[in-house]
């Protein structure tokens, strides 16, 4: 067999040839653009030429400090294709931390949004590798104490659309880098590869997985700057797929809009994406039909949110599992053929479970006495390995706890049935242990998710004296249920459905639940607003 080398350039030259036409819709801060794959790849070549002037090098990391829109895109592929290192940043980490990964990655220029610029400027002093600073916008350069900036469309005006991307790179070189949001301690910084990115790509197009194709139109909801938009960008662009990128601070609406408007096909996000987008769809009329499925990642996703997008709305949904350090997809979940004979509600059963990995990954699942056993109660820690996993962080001590004997070690604890289905069980630092036994927070925040009163729900862990830990639900009830759902409604919907000894001690109702960066639950945080509420009564 020829040994070619996979690399990020056949992407975007194939999208040029043989998809010039198709589009991506983009939406920014001053209205709606749309430009043909063959404007894009112009753009992306001339972006390109511009970066030697700065004086990147191979190897070279450029930071993206940006929303979901064309010309991140261009970055995207102008970056890696020129040889250098595209460093996607989530603006949504504190500015201290932006300030460490900026440094630490030792980005040599930057490409920032112009409403980022504030956040950019409150921590410029700080910054010690950074050469200069692209300014993305459609209007006029920002008043700024930033130095030197560049506007982004003069500078590509100038640049060379005949400019010919490296070819000479191996496909082991890194091509992107992404920071874990990071709960405790500094973020951590994974490097993927050229090689690992078009392989990650290539598995969103399998039927059984994303089945992502020159005939879908994509919208990755999910930021950017998180995983990649979860590769969704780079094999939207291989495949010739339509892309419409939401741009910054959209809300349920605007999203509802965008799908209805462009014939959305398919879209992916964290499950509070989808729970505002219900909420949407319960208060307004739109047309989604053309919507085969929406995937959910970065926390479980409640049974009763799927059955309402499924059987009300006519809305596929698929649930995925991922992480940073996988690129991310690693799990998920279609149901078999022969499953269709199911029930509806076992169907509902594996639809809530993450599901079965991925072609191309090797997954284990090991608990205290080694190997868990596949009956779906068993728990254990998850393990990966593949060829678009990472196999250690960037100049990290970190590493050798996380990565051992050439698995990644998620922390995540899961179950795994007799058909290969996993089911997120916790983080290992969020599993409840009360007497000895464990019980799990994920399953008790799904169920109370299935209540109608209820909008979001946390459990956490409570010291107590005699058991050592308790889980208590935090809980956001819905407006219209506010005055009316008591504490006792909730301990009498959870009693039917668990042992006694996994029911909730307390039910805090709270006004919102803390998130990280990427709306996952907080946990940290909220164990210490539990701490707070709990000490003033």
């Amino acid at each position: 067999m020829m040994n070619t080398p996979l690399l990020m350039t056949q992407m975007i030259e194939r999208a040029e040839k043989y998809f010039p036409k198709k589009k991506v819709i983009s939406r920014t801060d001053r209205g709606i653009h749309t430009l043909t794959y063959k404007e894009i790849a112009e753009r992306t070549r001339r972006l390109a030429s511009c970066f030697e002037q700065f004086g990147i090098e191979t190897g070279d990391r450029v930071g993206t400090l940006a929303w979901n829109h064309h010309r991140h895109l261009e970055a995207y592929f102008a970056i890696p294709c020129s040889g250098a290192v595209l460093h996607t940043i989530n603006i949504r980490l504190s500015p201290q931390h932006i300030a460490y990964i900026i440094n630490h990655a030792e980005d040599k220029l930057l490409l920032v949004d112009a409403d980022i610029v504030p956040l950019l400027e409150a921590i410029k002093d700080n910054l010690t590798t950074v050469k200069g600073i692209i300014i993305m916008t459609d209007g006029e350069l920002p008043e700024t104490t930033l130095s030197p900036v560049f506007h982004y469309e003069e500078l590509i005006a100038k640049g060379n659309p005949a400019f010919e991307f490296v070819t000479d790179l191996d496909e082991n070189a890194p091509a992107g880098m992404c920071y874990t949001s990071a709960t405790t301690g500094n973020p951590k910084g994974v490097v993927y590869s050229h090689r690992g990115i078009v392989m990650h790509s290539m598995a969103l197009g399998l039927a059984d997985m994303a089945a992502l194709s020159e005939r879908d139109v994509s919208m990755p909801v999910v930021p950017m700057f998180h995983v990649n938009a979860w590769g969704l960008p780079f094999a939207g662009v291989w495949f010739g797929t339509d892309q419409v990128l939401p741009g910054p601070y959209f809300t349920p609406k605007i999203l509802a809009e965008l799908i209805e408007n462009h014939k959305v096909t398919l879209s992916a996000g964290v499950p509070t994406i989808w729970l505002g987008l219900l909420k949407e769809l319960e208060e307004n009329t739109y047309d989604t039909s053309s919507l085969r499925a929406v995937i959910c990642g970065g926390s479980a996703a409640p049974k009763g949110m799927i059955k309402t997008f499924e059987q009300k709305h006519g809305i596929p949904f698929m649930h995925a599992y991922g992480m940073t350090e996988t690129s991310p997809l690693v799990i998920s979940s279609s149901l078999k053929s022969y499953q269709d004979e199911l029930s509806d509600e076992e169907k509902y059963e594996l639809k809530a479970k993450q599901g079965v990995v991925v072609p191309g990954i090797e997954i284990k699942i090991v608990g205290k006495d080694g190997e868990v056993k596949p009956d779906g109660k068993e728990m254990g820690e998850l393990l990966i390995r593949g060829p678009w996993i990472a196999s250690e962080y960037y100049k990290d001590d970190r590493t050798d706890g996380a990565f051992r004997d050439g698995w990644l070690y998620t922390g995540d604890v899961v179950t795994i049935d007799e058909e290969g289905f996993v089911k997120i069980v916790d983080r290992t630092k969020d599993l409840i242990k009360s007497g000895g036994e464990w019980i799990s927070s994920v399953d008790l925040e799904n169920t109370l998710m299935a209540h109608e009163a209820v909008f979001e729900a946390a459990v956490i862990a409570v010291p107590h004296e005699k058991w050592a830990e308790r889980p208590v639900a935090c809980i956001v009830l819905k407006e219209q249920y506010r005055d009316s759902v008591t504490k006792d409604d909730i301990i009498d919907f959870l009693t039917p459905q668990f042992a006694r000894w996994w029911l909730p001690d307390d039910v805090l109702f709270l006004n919102e639940i803390p998130k990280t960066s990427v709306g996952k639950f907080l946990k940290r945080q909220l164990r210490q607003q539990v701490k707070e509420i709990y000490a003033k009564s």
